[in-house]
Parts: structure tokens; sequence; C-alpha cells
């Protein structure tokens, strides 16, 4: 029967134990539940002789039997030996240098060398390559810092937060002395996570929270607009905003809506936006941001039907208080044009021509676009096809069946 065993370290003349190592029969997270880019990503490192492992909200989900939305990987290579090895690789990143891997239909696998501690958080020296056992101190959470090697099954656990699975909770890694005020977003996620999982969020880390609120205040508008659209497309965006606005966090994220909490309608309006959201992931489906801004303020914006304006006063009018309703976030103008359109037509108005706004918006390129690589990966794909049927191996992953083998596979081989 396999147990659980310990990592050791050297220091000195001493072993120092440094991590939990659980075999594939003490988990229940499988290689076939990972996105085969991803393994395919990781066969590669392992290859070239590299660590590689699925990191972050990806294991967690998996550990709580759901299906991950983005798969992300930690290496001991550098950004530039990764870009090196990967024909469809972009470094991204000025405080921390990170790896994109583009692939079709919009996906991305992101790609993290190991980070330094340092222990120089309150200095901001976070942008220095480190050590595995470096970069598992550095995770925000806990719930969030489990390694997975899809070679050999093996979940690494450096911070016992496998028992924090057990026991349904949220802990800190990193000093609650400073961590929010070094990234206020942590808290916001700090409070997205106690909702999604159902985990109670430590007495710390809540006293935290409502201490350091204010320091949402100094957070980028594009960081906000990042956390508030994930929110209103996670499907569970009434039960998260209630949470935030239960810990004073809305009001520095949406600071006029949040006026508007207390009303039943617009619980109700949250309740259609998460029903909308859920109903396009179970079909499979594009959920349209416009739609969901529009079914988030169908309440909140107010048109007089008899104020004798003009189509275009009216369509002016009702994106200037979108734009105060959701300030301060800021979503392409298209899409704010759009749920002005759909917002309208519910008042039995008829928009005036959304031409430019849909023009602007079919020109803009896609992140895999820019590569050049799509078309020529499909015809490799279909040679591929034709000609080799024969099953090819990269390190020691197995692949599950030819048919199933992924586009960047294909490429390779």
């Amino acid at each position: 029967m396999d147990m659980m065993y310990t990592r050791y370290k050297q220091e000195g003349a001493r072993e120092v134990p440094v991590a939990s190592i659980y075999s594939s029969k003490e988990h229940n997270v499988r290689n076939s539940q990972i996105d085969k880019d991803a393994l395919w990503a990781i066969r590669k490192l392992h290859a070239q002789g590299y660590e590689a492992y699925i990191v972050g909200g990806a294991v967690r989900d998996m550990i709580l039997g759901r299906r991950p939305k983005d798969f992300d990987v930690a290496t001991s290579a550098s950004p530039r030996q990764v870009q090196k090895m990967f024909w469809n690789a972009r470094i991204i990143g000025r405080r921390f240098r990170i790896v994109h891997l583009y692939f079709n239909h919009d996906k991305i696998i992101e790609v993290t060398t190991f980070r330094s501690d340092e222990e120089n958080f309150e200095e901001g020296n976070n942008n220095i390559f480190g050590t595995i056992e470096q970069d598992a101190k550095r995770r925000d959470f806990s719930i969030n810092s489990l390694y997975y090697n899809p070679q050999n099954g093996q979940l690494l656990d450096f911070n016992s937060s496998l028992p924090d699975f057990k026991k349904k909770v949220i802990r800190s890694l990193i000093p609650l002395s400073y961590s929010f005020s070094e990234d206020p977003v942590r808290m916001i996620r700090a409070v997205k996570y106690s909702v999604t999982t159902g985990f109670r969020l430590k007495w710390d880390v809540k006293r935290a929270i409502r201490r350091n609120a204010s320091n949402l205040s100094s957070v980028s508008t594009s960081r906000l607009t990042e956390e508030v659209s994930k929110i209103l497309l996670s499907g569970r965006c009434r039960e998260i905003f209630l949470a935030l606005n239960k810990y004073k966090l809305l009001v520095y994220m949406l600071p006029c809506f949040s006026l508007y909490m207390g009303y039943d309608i617009v619980q109700q309006d949250l309740s259609e936006v998460d029903a909308y959201v859920n109903a396009g992931k179970d079909a499979g489906s594009t959920v349209e941001k416009s739609e969901v801004i529009a079914k988030l303020l169908t309440h909140l914006v107010v048109i007089d039907k008899n104020g004798g304006l003009s189509p275009e006063e009216r369509s002016k009018e009702a994106f200037r208080q979108v734009k105060v309703l959701i300030s301060p976030m800021t979503p392409p103008n298209y899409e704010v044009e759009k749920a002005c359109a759909i917002i309208l037509a519910g008042f039995g108005f008829k928009a005036r021509s959304q031409r430019k706004a849909l023009a602007a918006s079919v020109a803009r390129k896609k992140p895999g676009v820019a590569l050049g690589r799509k078309s020529a990966a499909s015809e490799e794909l279909s040679k591929t096809k034709k000609v080799q049927k024969k099953s090819a191996r990269i390190g020691n992953i197995p692949l599950e069946k030819d048919e199933a083998r992924s586009l960047a596979e294909s490429h390779d081989f």
C-alpha cells in the first residue's frame, strides 16, 4: 500500500523536511482531467531536464472535483529557456516575467518560473527566480499552493495545505501584516475563494480584510476591471457581491453600484446574470459581456419615455448612466454601447445603429493570431493524421489515445 512520504532538503549537516508528498492513491487528481496542451508543455519541459508542475487554482479545483477553467504551469526553467523550447511562446510582464503559450480558440497556458521568497515581501523583492520550496511559500493562500506532477502522479504539499481542504478553511501563507497592503486584490480573491469553495476564512484573514479594505482604492482600474469581470462571469456573482459588500470591499470596486445592493430587485438581476452565464457554460455557447452588463443594470438605468429625447440623445444618456454605474470599470466602449442597446430595447426603444461599434469588435485581433502559426499547425495536424499513426512519446507521460493527440503535440511530431 502506498503511503505519504516526506521530501527533505540538506541544510548543513542535517536534512530538513520541506514537503509532504502524496501518491496517486492518496488524492483524486488524474491526468485525464488535465488539458492536453498543458500536459504537452510539461512533457517538453521534463524532456529537457526541468521540473514542471500543474499549480494553483487548477489543482484546487480538481481536488474539489471540479473542472478547472485554466491550467497554469510552474517550472524551474527560466522564461528565456521556456521561450526557446516552444514555438507558440511569448514573454510578458515587467515586474516578474512569465511566458504565455498560445493555442487555438484563444486558449493560453501560463508558464511561470519558480520565484524566490527572499523573505523580503515588504521591500518588494519578489522578482527573483528561486526553488520550488521558495515558490510554494510565495503562494497567496494554502488552498492554492499544491503542486501536481503528471509524470509520476505525485502531489507536493509544502504548506500543510491538504489538511486545510479537510478542515475547509482558507489560510494566508503570506504574513497578513503586509499581504493585503502589498497586493490589495488578494482580499477580493480571498472572499471569492470562500464563496466558490464553501470554505471559511480564518479569523485572522477576516480581521486583516476589515483593516485593509481601504487599500483597494489604490488598485488600478485595469486590475479592478479584470477582477469584476471574472466575478460577473463566474456564475456565482450574486453570492460573491454580497460577501464583498459584507466586508466593505464592494464600495471600492463598484462604488455607485454598491449603493443599490440592499434592493431585492438588484439581487434578482444578479441572479439573472448567474443564470445566463451558467446556461451559456452548460450549452458551450459564448457568454456576451454586453448581455451580462445589460442584465446587471436592467433596473438601474432610468430612461424617461416621455422626455422628448431623440434616439441619439437617449443612447447617449443610457451610455452615460451605464458608465457611471460600473465605474471605475473600463470595458471596451463597443461592449457598453451594445449593453445600452439591449437596455433600451427593454424600454421599447430602437437603438441607433451600432455598425461602428460592431465593426470595431470584429476587427480586434485574437491573442493567438498574432503569432501566425495557427494555419501552419493545422496543416501539420492534417499531414500527421495521414502519414503518422504510430504513437509518439516525450518524457514518461503516456499519451492516452492517438486520436486524442492535441494540436500542439502534432506540431512537434
